[in-house]
């Protein structure tokens, strides 16, 4: 710890030793050890700082506030035209000057030395440090480093400055899914600053409702539009009201009235969620494609929501074109998700993989093949290929999603890889695997405007029952208010096909032919809905459930009517795992399926896969290791790990300080659970990482 803590400088070292002399608490010392450490002081201030030139003592602590340095930068905060000559001066003294690249344009201070430098900058002159951070603020502005700028601003305690920096850069970042930073900035405002700019209440709103915090939404829908009020309209400029972004005032009502849309849909008020859609693209522009898009997307979702889902499909493809069209790759990107998901429910599988395809393209198009949202294509495209029974393929799109790491994956990355790679676990037999990963799902689960139609607790209740443990599905069924007589909707769809699969485990223990009657009413129903809604992909399920039942029951003939429409519908698209999922039971009515000649070129094969041995990647160490995906760092270290390069061979070709690498080291072993070299690149190599 202390070896990263003073970057291998062997007198530090020494220095922390003797500090230790005489202490109880080491371990204590160790963990808080910095550049305030008395001996740390004592020693730079008497031995290094000095022994300098007033010029050279000035210059190391004025820019001792930064980051990162070079000529130009230094410049603008000392006042002086010597930046450059002199961070060559301070290397070749090594006066803990570290440079950033090879060509010695970017430099930094060793981290004690920068440490003791600011302690001595805020000590001697106390005035200094806000102007100091407020004119590399505006270098950084000058040089078009938004965050840097604002980052100092902060700094300076210049919140005024801060807050027209954040609204000048906040559509761009939030057309780049960049939510996390925007809503840490805002938060760091003064609420009574907020309160006068429209433009940056509606952006906090915003935020705030992409994010799932809708509590927050309304009252900075509020603010924004009391200024709207105030006036004649967007053009009119109230007393008191600040405004930066000029374009965005003017767009304030339709914005308003798209995120009243989204807030409804958030809310579950599907209807005014609609009614608020219209009435936005009735307000917005026709040039206008950002609002535009958003409009035409929601009402998307607020279909999607009710189980219309053809309309879902085209009004949702409409608002992600317009999306595109204003610049918002990373929201088309993330719509990619919708539309496939959308087509799977709809029976139309290769059509959701050329969706999946067709957007990893789009990223790699621009530039950019681990953009945002493109972990989630790998995730989605597993599934499919898990739904071919192709495990092989559907394993190497997980582990691909992890590769990209988390920069690649929206916040709902996590929880849906989890599920997908349950579904493997299951496949896999391993029931209690697939059960730990679901429950990680549901620890990682985060909310979006998508319809939650595939509920964790209801995968939870279908494992149950496949280890036979049906009170708990039974429980389930009852906690969540299910009844085979209750209305029905596609929200509830997927739980209603689990309660289902409930009351024929139930008629399969008890025979209890009301049971069955309950069991066999609800599929009916379940199957009416399915086709009035169009979602094929539902049909099927049903069809193979009502088959199940039948065949409980000992109606085999009935069963294979079933089965025989199901095979029907499922063989233009392949399907696979709907059928052999379903164990023995199904094993034995595809088998009476094929002796009949009911679709024999796609029974025969079915029956074949459950037998077929499945060709999957490692998977006990895929479950463990991968719970938290390594990020795209990690694994970049641990390529250069294997390719024999030491900690500090690997801190100079990245750029990066031997604290650093050491942090990402340590990170990578605990993902992989592993404790030394050998055995990390070992597991990394049979994750297919490497």
């Amino acid at each position: 710890a202390l070896e990263a803590r003073t970057e291998g400088w062997i007198a530090g070292l020494q220095l922390a030793a003797l500090s230790m002399r005489g202490r109880a608490d080491v371990s204590e010392f160790i963990a808080e050890f910095a550049g305030d450490d008395r001996y740390i002081v004592d020693y730079l201030v008497e031995e290094v700082l000095r022994r300098q030139p007033e010029s050279v003592r000035d210059f190391l602590l004025q820019t001792a506030i930064l980051e990162r340095l070079n000529g130009p930068l230094c410049d603008a905060v000392t006042g002086r035209n010597d930046g450059r000559a002199m961070l060559e001066s301070l290397e070749r003294g090594n006066l803990f000057v570290v440079p950033l690249d090879s060509r010695r344009h970017w430099y930094r201070y060793h981290h004690l030395f920068a440490d003791v430098l600011r302690a001595h900058l805020a000590e001697e002159y106390p005035d200094q440090p806000a102007a100091l951070h407020r004119r590399a603020s505006e270098w950084y502005e000058q040089t078009g480093s938004s965050a840097d700028a604002i980052r100092h601003a902060f700094a300076a305690g210049d919140f005024e400055r801060a807050a027209n920096l954040v609204e000048l850069v906040a559509t761009a970042m939030r057309q780049n899914r960049q939510e996390a930073t925007l809503l840490g900035w805002l938060r760091s405002l003064p609420d009574e600053m907020l309160r006068v700019r429209p433009v940056l209440s509606m952006i906090y709103a915003g935020i705030l409702l992409t994010t799932g915090e809708i509590e927050g939404v309304e009252a900075r829908l509020g603010d924004a539009e009391r200024w709207l009020n105030l006036g004649e309209g967007p053009d009119a400029t109230p007393a008191g009201m600040v405004v930066v972004d000029d374009g965005e005032f003017r767009r304030l009502p339709a914005s308003i009235a798209v995120h009243r849309a989204g807030l409804s849909l958030a809310r579950g008020d599907v209807t005014s969620a609609m009614q608020q859609a219209r009435q936005a693209l009735a307000t917005v522009s026709e040039d206008d494609h950002l609002y535009r898009g958003a409009a035409t997307a929601i009402l998307g979702l607020a279909f999607w929501t009710i189980g219309d889902l053809e309309d879902a499909y085209q009004s949702y493809a409409e608002g992600m074109a317009e999306l595109r069209q204003a610049g918002n790759i990373t929201d088309t990107i993330g719509g990619a998700i919708a539309l496939a998901d959308i087509r799977i429910t709809q029976g139309r599988l290769h059509e959701a993989l050329r969706t999946y395809e067709r957007t990893v393209q789009l990223a790699a198009d621009h530039g950019a093949p681990a953009m945002r949202g493109t972990a989630d294509m790998h995730v989605g495209m597993s599934s499919l290929y898990f739904e071919w029974n192709d495990l092989e393929a559907a394993t190497r799109h997980l582990v691909k999603s992890t590769e990209l790491g988390e920069v690649a994956g929206f916040p709902q990355n996590p929880y849906r890889w989890c599920v997908a790679m349950a579904r493997m676990r299951v496949a896999q037999g391993d029931l209690d695997g697939a059960l730990d990963l679901l429950g990680e799902a549901e620890r990682r689960y985060v909310s979006d405007f998508y319809p939650y139609v595939r509920p964790i607790a209801a995968l939870k209740a279908r494992v149950w029952l496949l280890q036979g443990r049906l009170p708990e599905a039974v429980s389930w069924a009852q906690e969540r208010g299910l009844s085979a007589g209750g209305d029905l909707s596609y929200l509830r769809e997927f739980e209603h096909m689990t309660l289902a699969r409930v009351l024929t485990a139930r008629y399969q223990k008890e025979r209890d032919d009301s049971v069955m009657l309950q069991a066999v009413g609800l599929l009916e129903r379940l199957l009416n809905a399915a086709e009035d809604g169009s979602r094929t992909g539902s049909v099927i399920e049903i069809l193979v459930l009502q088959a199940l039942a039948r065949a409980a029951q000992g109606d085999v003939s009935q069963a294979l009517v079933r089965l025989e429409r199901a095979l029907t519908l499922a063989e233009p698209e392949g399907y696979v795992r709907t059928f052999v999922g379903e164990g023995d039971a199904m094993r034995h009515l595809l088998r009476q399926a094929a002796g009949k000649g009911i679709a024999p070129g796609y029974s025969r094969p079915l029956v074949s896969a459950f037998d077929a041995p499945e060709h999957v990647a490692p998977g006990s160490v895929l479950a463990a290791a991968l719970a938290e995906p390594l990020t795209a760092r990690e694994i970049e270290i641990l390529r250069l790990i294997a390719a024999g390069l030491r900690n500090d061979e690997i801190a100079n070709q990245l750029f990066i300080s031997l604290a650093t690498v050491k942090r990402h080291i340590a990170n990578a072993y605990g993902k992989l659970g592993a404790r030394h070299r050998v055995e990390a690149i070992s597991r990394a190599n049979d994750l297919g990482l490497l």
